[in-house]
């Protein structure tokens, strides 16, 4: 089994830029579609983890929506802090795993690999949390099985080393108590997230933690606790995860564009 994540594709209006006029996000998810679908072999299917549009508009979600329907794969998707979960879910109403109500939060079943997906957003605010009811859901949801299993939501559960990211927009209530869960059921292989615009693993309560690129813009590295919140343009990637029996999962980065090649050695 092949899954691939990507995240922070932060649509918005057709025919608008993100970030002042910056970043063509919709160019670039295009770009990061038509590289999945021609990826060999082709993943089974893509993660989404959130920051899907900029503003959490019906007209970005449509557009988002076009922007998609390219995937020759199913698209699993979750809300970020810039999304909005009606809109969402009103939009996507064909994509039957989302709840119709409440909290966007759902499993996938039939696979080699189990699929949990965790709603993070806080509306209006730009960190997240994990309160009571969304955590009961999940305590109940792994219970259930021990088969091997990814968690998958937005805002990471574990500090950076990119302050600003950390202090003002990290996952707040609720971490520790994920941990705990986590912590519980060794068959939770990774917890696949977004929000940080770079690629970041870390052991975490017994597993792996990781995020992946945005499809488009990425902030920048500076670990300096002072340092402003700022982006750039290095490559945009989609992280693919291969499930392999006796070994687990295998974790490749795989950067979006024609950077030349492929040569022999």
């Amino acid at each position: 089994m092949l899954i691939a994540h990507i995240s922070d594709t932060h649509i918005k209006p057709q025919g608008q830029l993100a970030n002042n006029g910056r970043v063509d996000t919709a160019a670039h998810l295009a770009r990061a579609v038509a590289h999945l679908n021609a990826l060999k072999p082709r993943p089974d299917l893509v993660l989404v983890t959130g920051d899907l549009v900029d503003a959490g508009s019906p007209a970005e979600y449509a557009h988002l929506k076009a922007l998609l329907a390219p995937l020759a794969m199913p698209a699993y998707l979750i809300p970020g802090n810039h999304d909005a979960r009606d809109p969402l879910r009103t939009v996507f109403a064909e994509h039957r795993y989302l709840p119709a109500e409440g909290f966007l939060q759902y499993t996938v079943e039939g696979h080699e690999l189990r699929l949990v997906a965790l709603d993070t957003l806080v509306p209006g605010e730009g960190h997240g949390e994990l309160c009571t009811a969304r955590l009961d859901w999940l305590d109940a949801r792994l219970a259930e099985s021990s088969q091997p299993t990814i968690l998958f939501m937005h805002h990471p559960p574990f500090d950076s080393g990119i302050a600003v990211m950390d202090n003002d927009y990290g996952l707040r209530d609720g971490a520790d108590r994920l941990a705990r869960i986590v912590r519980r059921h060794p068959n939770i292989e990774r917890v696949l997230c977004g929000h940080l615009h770079r690629p970041i693993q870390v052991r975490w309560a017994g597993t792996i933690a990781a995020t992946v690129p945005s499809t488009a813009h990425q902030l920048t590295l500076d670990l300096d606790p002072a340092a402003p919140l700022t982006f750039g343009f290095e490559p945009p990637a989609a992280s693919l995860y291969q499930w392999r029996p006796g070994t687990g999962l295998v974790s490749h980065l795989s950067y979006i564009g024609d950077y030349g090649g492929p040569y022999p050695f």
